[in-house]
């Protein structure tokens, strides 16, 4: 049984799966509002760098479907669109796929403002994102899946298959290639707190495709890593930096460490739209969560009131503690600054 997609575009309207309420209820919330989207990004009833990407291009349809009367310049649909791209751009700071989609819809606008079919570029676009992004997984899982032995056992963290993306995933697509590979014997999914994207849907998305899959309390990765012996660490990316270091679900971070002292390895999975190569690691912006999210767990309060705390939902991992960062153009062994740039140059090459 296939993973439900995670974003439906139909008659003009959006739908996306709400992730909160998997894997017990697998329900569809209807979208024509582009703040409405924003605030769908921002309370994770979609989530995962290149799934928010695709949503914020669909947002600005929605946006553009909301206007009255054609704008009369490019210009004009930039003033126009303005409010719901800010909303939208304000959604999720860290994922940087977000940012890379609207880019795109600003550069339809220019394109099309003067005269042009703007609504209908939009849609085209967002469509094609979407799409684009499906084949962008299979051949990054492809790539990943030639890195790992024969027999393997492999530990994920956070959600980066189906439902963080357009269809089949990052980390997960390298999962799901191995594993069609006859090269995967178990996967050790991480539960990921506070929302627990490892419990409720990796273990869910693997078990769906028939992988087989333990879920593992965070606290017991050091244990397993060293027990089991995974031979990889397999995880996405909402940013990756110039110099290669990642941010991750927070935990990435904590993984890397143990997989070095135990002789794993590290790989990252992610399409080269999560690449800022303006940026080095340290710039990154670290989102803060509410505090609800750690003080409460469903709707119930565990921790004292007025309690300070810290919800970051990133950590940025060194680039060297990544072994190899897989993208749909290859892989990048041993990731530095050098390597990164030049992998991202001959990717745009090949794309012309």
């Amino acid at each position: 049984m296939a993973t439900p997609s995670a974003i439906i575009w139909s008659n003009n309207q959006l739908q996306l799966l709400d992730q909160r309420i998997l894997p017990v209820q697998c329900e569809y919330l209807h979208y024509d509002d582009p703040y409405i989207v924003a605030d769908a990004i921002r309370a994770m009833v979609v989530r995962g760098a290149p799934a928010i990407g695709i949503t914020a291009a669909y947002g600005m349809v929605l946006a553009a479907q909301q206007l009255k009367s054609s704008p009369a310049s490019a210009a004009a649909w930039h003033l126009a669109l303005g409010p719901a791209r800010e909303a939208l751009a304000n959604s999720r700071p860290t994922a940087v796929n977000l940012f890379w989609a609207l880019e795109r819809c600003d550069r339809v606008v220019e394109e099309q403002g003067n005269g042009g079919q703007v609504l209908q570029a939009l849609t085209d676009l967002a469509v094609h994102i979407h799409a684009e992004d499906i084949q962008i997984n299979q051949r990054i899982g492809d790539f990943g899946a030639s890195l790992i032995p024969p027999d393997s056992i492999v530990y994920t963290h956070c959600n980066a298959g189906a439902l963080a993306t357009g269809g089949y995933g990052t980390a997960l697509g390298v999962i799901r290639s191995a594993h069609r590979d006859g090269k995967i014997r178990g996967v050790f999914a991480g539960e990921t707190r506070p929302w627990l994207q490892g419990a409720r849907l990796t273990s869910w998305e693997l078990m769906q495709d028939g992988i087989p899959v333990t879920l593992a309390i965070e606290g017991a990765a050091a244990h397993l890593i060293r027990e089991h012996k995974p031979s990889w660490i397999i995880v996405g990316a909402d940013r990756i930096a110039a110099n290669g270091d990642a941010a991750n679900k927070i935990g990435t971070y904590n993984l890397a460490i143990i997989a070095k002292h135990h002789g794993a390895k590290v790989m990252v999975a992610a399409p080269t739209s999560t690449f800022d190569a303006l940026i080095d690691g340290p710039q990154i912006p670290i989102e803060q969560r509410p505090a609800e999210e750690i003080t409460h767990s469903f709707g119930k309060r565990v921790a004292p009131e007025n309690m300070v705390t810290s919800n970051p939902a990133f950590d940025v991992t060194p680039a060297q503690l990544i072994d190899a960062i897989v993208t749909e153009h290859g892989i990048i062994h041993q990731p530095d600054r050098i390597k990164v740039l030049a992998h991202l140059a001959e990717g745009k090459r090949n794309n012309r």
